[in-house]
């Protein structure tokens, strides 16, 4: 159980901060930086549910049920953010993110996509405003992935940090997709060679 009794300690005034093990490293090592990136996208989507909170699509079934998935997701990130912030191999127990978390992805996935047209074209990130969040979700995710792919133990058993990350950033191309199509805005297509504008 986790109590925040006071929220400033002074401890990071000089620059560091404390790991689960309660070993301190600067606030700029790559774990840090790392872990921060997942609170950034976890942050992200916490403002897409807020949104759908306040859209007519949120409120309906289809929406309810997005940010059904989107709350999970964040509670999964949380999970992900206290094994990035753990030295590996951790003396603690900490919520595993396992294969089977990648695989809820994988079927959520599939699930979204299921009713969404081939595409024919790249597209723009854009759209209805939850697409929008959603894709700059998308992109904190690939950087999230991107600074742990140095880490120790972002892919051993009950640590799938890297597949989930790429899984979930692969959801959230689907979902941002699936957003437009559901609530009938078309989607901003690329077209390669446009013209300077004045």
């Amino acid at each position: 159980m986790v109590r925040l009794n006071k929220i400033y300690t002074r401890t990071g005034d000089d620059g560091s901060t404390g790991l689960v093990d309660g070993s301190r490293v600067p606030k700029n090592d790559p774990r840090v930086i790392a872990y921060g990136t997942v609170d950034e996208l976890c942050t992200q989507f916490g403002l897409c549910r807020s949104l759908l909170s306040q859209d007519d699509f949120g409120q309906s079934e289809p929406g309810q049920r997005l940010s059904g998935l989107l709350e999970r997701v964040q509670q999964q990130l949380f999970d992900l953010g206290s094994l990035l912030a753990s030295p590996f191999p951790c003396e603690f127990e900490l919520p595993p993110i396992t294969d089977e978390h990648v695989s809820a992805l994988e079927s959520a996935l599939d699930e979204h996509n299921e009713e969404l047209e081939a595409l024919t074209s790249f597209i723009l990130p854009g759209g209805h405003l939850v697409a929008a969040h959603i894709h700059v979700a998308r992109v904190v995710c690939r950087r999230a992935e991107r600074l742990c792919v140095d880490l120790d133990g972002v892919d051993v058993p009950g640590r799938r940090v890297l597949q989930y990350l790429n899984r979930l950033s692969d959801l959230c191309f689907v979902i941002a997709r699936w957003v437009n199509h559901s609530t009938g805005v078309k989607e901003p297509l690329w077209s390669p060679g446009s013209a300077p504008t004045e």
